[in-house]
This record gives C-alpha cells, structure tokens and sequence, in this order.
C-alpha cells in the first residue's frame, strides 16, 4: 500500500494532470474513486469547492490541482519539472494559468462536455455551445503554435515541465471529438507536441491503467451546474 492516494473520479481532466504528474515522478500511489461520493458530505470534507483532484500524502490533505502538482515536484525524487531559471518558470506558470483559463474551459466545457459527455448520459448537446467556443480554441492554439514554432520540443522549451502535462489532458480530450479531430490537422507544431508528449513511456503507462471510458453520472447535474448560457 502506498501512502500517497489521488482521490477523484477516472475522467477527470485535472485529475489527469496528477496522475501524469505522479507517473513521471515515478512516484506509487493509489486512486480512489470518488464517483458515488461526488457532492456527498464525504467528498465536501475534503474538497469545500465541490471538486477534485485531492492528494493524501501520509497525514496530508491538499487540493487544487496547481497546489498539488508543485507539492508533488517539490516533495519526491525523480526528474524537476520546474525550471530552476525564474524568467523559465514564470513562462511555464504563465502557460498552466492559460490552460485554466482558456484551454480547459472551451476545449472542456463548452465541446467536450456537450459532444461526449451529455451525449452519453442522453442529454442533447447545445449547439450554441459548442459554436461560441470554436473561435476560442482557434485562437489558443494559434497561440500554442507560435510558441512551439521557436524550436522547442516543449512548451516552455527543450525540457518537459509541469506546463505539458497541463495542457496535455484538455487537448487529448477535445482531440477525441469531431471538432478537435479536424482542427488539429491545421497545427502541425502542434500536433508533433502531442506525439512526443504520447509517446513519453510515462504517458503510455498512465494510458494503460484507465479504465475505459464510462459515462459520468454525476456529470448529470453539470447540464445545470456547468452548462454555459449563450
């Protein structure tokens, strides 16, 4: 038994980030499904905001996904991802504070949710939804690709850091809809990160050990909750 435990449920996008965070760390842990305790009492006791992921290390509970991943670099062996260079570092923190803010929630919420995770819950999806967000994602990755056009192998450079496996979950996810499929043909940059990043053996492990794709049945409430208005 491992002392460090990722509680969360299997689809998550920022539980994601964790867990490759973890693998390339080459740091044991377990995963706890929280899926039948999502917006229980139980789940609340450790994550106030109703969200996930959450690390236990020993008698150490965190949450927010930036806060354990620098907890998880910082506090076990393997390889640094964070560069040691302060102007570095502020351009990866620059890169995972993009993600949140304009990566996740458009490739996420606005196309992912509405094409594979209502749909299989049989909820229909919100055209108007997906059509405000498409511009946006052209845009971010636009931007992804100017910075990739540098030279570099990854997003802040020559060496992975944090910022990779931030981004790499939202645009694996938005890559599997029909939207993501055809609009990534036209970032070819772009589309070369992504196979570096899915060949990492790190990754390949991490792709191994989930479990196929079930639908998200506290995701029902999302429809509400989640859904953006246009």
């Amino acid at each position: 038994m491992t002392d460090v435990v990722v509680l969360g449920f299997p689809r998550s996008t920022y539980v994601h980030i964790v867990r490759l965070v973890l693998t390339q760390k080459a740091v044991p842990y377990t995963f706890c499904d929280l899926e039948p305790e999502m917006g229980s009492a139980s789940h609340l006791a450790l994550h106030p905001f109703d969200r996930v992921p959450i690390l236990q290390h020993e008698d150490f509970t965190l949450f927010e996904t930036s806060a354990i991943a620098t907890y998880v670099d910082e506090a076990f062996e393997g390889p640094l991802l964070q560069p040691k260079d302060v102007r570095a570092r502020a351009r990866m923190n620059q890169w995972i504070s993009s993600v949140n803010s304009y990566y996740y929630p458009y490739m996420i919420y606005h196309v992912t949710h509405e094409r594979l995770v209502y749909p299989q819950l049989g909820i229909a999806s919100d055209e108007k939804v997906v059509a405000h967000a498409l511009p946006k994602i052209e845009r971010a990755l636009h931007v992804l690709e100017t910075a990739l056009g540098h030279g570099a192998d990854y997003i802040v450079g020559r060496e992975l850091t944090l910022a990779d496996f931030f981004m790499l979950p939202s645009t694996y996810a938005f890559g599997l809809t029909e939207e993501g499929k055809a609009m990534y043909l036209k970032y070819p940059l772009f589309c070369a990160w992504r196979a570096r990043m899915e060949a990492l053996p790190s990754v390949k492990r991490f792709r191994a050990a989930l479990p196929p794709r079930e639908p998200i049945e506290h995701a029902r409430k999302w429809a509400v909750s989640h859904r953006p208005k246009y």
